[in-house]
């Protein structure tokens, strides 16, 4: 029934963000210019061209984001926001001139899907929303022309979104986009300066102004949508916050090992085009369930002596299997957004400890039925994040066990590890393609031969005098 139900799971899912979208085509299609006396066969053609478009989108999402149309919420997200660009745009042309349409800051749609995507989803956004647009407006290539090269200015100008100042930047950049613009499209049409509306760069100001209210609206979805902006990431990464001070004093060695498997992470991330400030978070929190029981994990103890030398690995394994358990209910206590727990859920991924099952079949060796007293409960990795974090966190941890760091050992120890979660089938849920773990695996062997590097002997300075 399980099965079932894992595989009925995303198709209920899809079905429901079908919906969804075959809403917003009515809805849009509803809100379309309609003649005084309208007749069904233009309704069926705005139908179809409104269609396309939404129909454009879906196979997007489906072929290059299909974690999007897995969360409802996602897709609720980029359909509200073409639907109140589509209804501003419509209120524009019916209560006012048809110039006030560039006061609407339709740069607003990049600007906030790629807070929280990439530059390439937010580009299609935008294409979407403005061809729908256009459609409705009188001077449709005009308003498509100067929205599309405005949109790719303000996409190229928010390389390093998590600074504030650069939405101003943005603002500025907005403005002189489409007076540019504006003024060559003039000049092009009438050859002459004569028609040229000083209103019209009004108009262009107040609209770059308007894309400073980006920041509110990021803040909005971030708290009704459950987003992770980069803003957001950049504080939470922040070594002072509280847990993370609370990990740093109770359980030193944990918080070292935390610090080393986001460096190796973030390299790993960088190379993949993964979301570093998103890894480097994760990796940061992932072992906060160790502030319970601290001097049970290896990188704590100090004197040598080991709380598992006095338990049965039965009752050792309970504890160190538990520290997912505990790190997800503090980072719930501490109101941790959800993306950060799965780092939390996910970095052993449904593992063995092997170390105490083997210490238990040497032990009992008739009986091999308890292995899943001995695995992590998962899940696995989902994404591309937590497979790193996963990979990261492994390599790390192995790293310090190695008698001797030579360019062979760390290759090889990297290679066995991940060889080990590859046939565990633990990356099974994630779209990593063979370069991208070849990659990840590079990265790690060159961060940890820059870690362990070997240095050069200095010759003892005599401080004798003759």
């Amino acid at each position: 029934m399980s099965e079932i139900q894992n595989v009925w799971k995303p198709t209920r899912k899809y079905f429901l963000n079908l919906i969804y979208f075959i809403l917003s085509t009515i809805i849009v299609v509803v809100i379309w210019p309609h003649e005084s006396k309208e007749n069904w066969i233009r309704i069926f053609g705005i139908l179809i061209l409104v269609s396309s478009c939404y129909l454009i989108l879906w196979l997007f999402l489906s072929h290059f984001r299909s974690e999007v149309l897995g969360v409802t919420r996602k897709t609720l997200f980029i359909i509200l926001m073409i639907l109140s660009f589509v209804s501003l745009t419509r209120i524009a042309i019916t209560f006012a001139n048809q110039n006030v349409l560039f006061l609407i800051p339709v740069v607003i749609i990049p600007v906030v899907v790629r807070t929280f995507y990439d530059a390439r989803l937010a580009l299609f956004i935008l294409l979407i929303t403005i061809m729908l647009c256009g459609f409705m407006v009188h001077d449709p290539f005009v308003y498509i022309f100067m929205s599309f090269i405005s949109g790719m200015v303000a996409i190229f100008t928010l390389t390093n979104i998590y600074r504030r100042a650069k939405f101003i930047f943005t603002a500025l950049s907005v403005i002189i986009s489409y007076s540019a613009l504006y003024l060559g499209l003039s000049l092009m049409h009438d050859g002459t300066f004569n028609n040229v509306r000083l209103s019209a760069f009004y108009l262009f100001g107040a609209n770059g102004l308007l894309v400073l209210i980006s920041y509110p609206i990021i803040l909005l979805f971030e708290t009704k949508f459950l987003f992770l902006s980069d803003n957001t990431l950049l504080e939470l990464a922040d070594t002072n916050q509280p847990l993370l001070r609370k990990l740093a004093e109770g359980a030193p060695g944990s918080f070292q090992h935390s610090l080393q498997v986001a460096n190796l992470a973030e390299e790993a991330a960088r190379i993949t085009g993964a979301n570093l400030l998103l890894v480097r978070t994760g990796a940061l929190y992932h072992d906060i369930g160790k502030i319970a029981n601290p001097s049970y994990y290896i990188e704590n103890q100090t004197d040598g002596l080991s709380p598992h030398d006095n338990l049965n690995p039965e009752d050792s394994v309970r504890v160190i299997i538990n520290h997912v358990r505990n790190g997800v209910i503090l980072a719930k206590n501490f109101k941790l957004p959800v993306q950060i727990i799965d780092f939390i859920r996910t970095h052993h991924g449904t593992t063995v400890a092997y170390f105490f099952f083997k210490k238990y079949t040497d032990m009992h060796p008739w009986d091999t039925s308890r292995e899943k007293e001995f695995t992590y409960p998962g899940p696995k990795p989902f994404s591309k994040e937590t497979a790193v974090i996963m990979m990261a966190d492994a390599v790390e941890a192995s790293s310090r066990s190695l008698v001797k760091y030579t360019e062979e050992s760390i290759s090889e120890l990297v290679e066995r590890i991940v060889y080990l979660q590859e046939q565990d089938g633990q990356f099974s849920d994630i779209p990593l393609t063979f370069k991208d773990i070849s990659d990840i695996k590079s990265a790690f062997k060159k961060r940890l031969s820059n870690i362990y590097h070997i240095r050069v002997a200095y010759p003892e300075r005599d401080f004798s005098t003759d």
